[in-house]
């Protein structure tokens, strides 16, 4: 006997509607997200939090060689505490974080594209003092990977707009 798998089909439609609309993927064969492939630069980080974000985003993109555009970013973290024990001792905090990026032609020096990513993470800070300044480092690389995330999809959905 044959049934009909509606949550398939369900979930195929929207497959079907995006293929009919000449939706492509951005980093494949054509997409307008390829040339940003291995073509931009960022800033020599300066400091751990720079050095995440700037490996991450190479990562994705690769290294620009030869490099068409250059990313420059300022990057500013805040660290607030939002737990505290009965006896008046932190035991929790976010750090805030705020990347201010700018994406310029290195050829003509213009700015293309300017824009913010911001965004936080929390860490514990009730075990020895060792575990907590592992689980900064571990919320500071967490929190550069979601930034560098947010950098690149804004770059993802500019890059039909960059000059070729």
């Amino acid at each position: 006997m044959w049934s009909c798998n509606r949550r398939a089909l369900l979930a195929a439609l929207p497959g079907f509607a995006l293929a009919g609309c000449g939706f492509s993927p951005a980093y494949g064969p054509g997409g307008a997200a390829t040339r940003l492939q291995n073509t931009v630069l960022a800033d020599a980080p300066v400091g751990r939090p720079a050095y995440l974000l700037t490996r991450h985003i190479e990562d994705r993109l690769g290294r620009g060689s030869p490099a068409r555009y250059g990313l420059s970013y300022a990057i500013n973290l805040d660290e607030e505490a939002i737990a505290i024990s009965a006896n008046n001792v932190t035991t929790r905090y976010n750090i805030l974080g705020n990347v201010k990026y700018a994406l310029r032609d290195l050829q003509s020096t213009e700015v293309l594209l300017t824009g913010s990513a911001d965004s936080f993470v929390g860490y514990s800070a009730s075990g020895s003092t060792v575990a907590t300044q592992a689980a900064r480092r571990d919320a500071e690389a967490r929190l550069m990977t979601i930034l560098a995330e947010q950098i690149l999809n804004r770059l993802t959905a500019e890059a039909g707009a960059l000059p070729a």
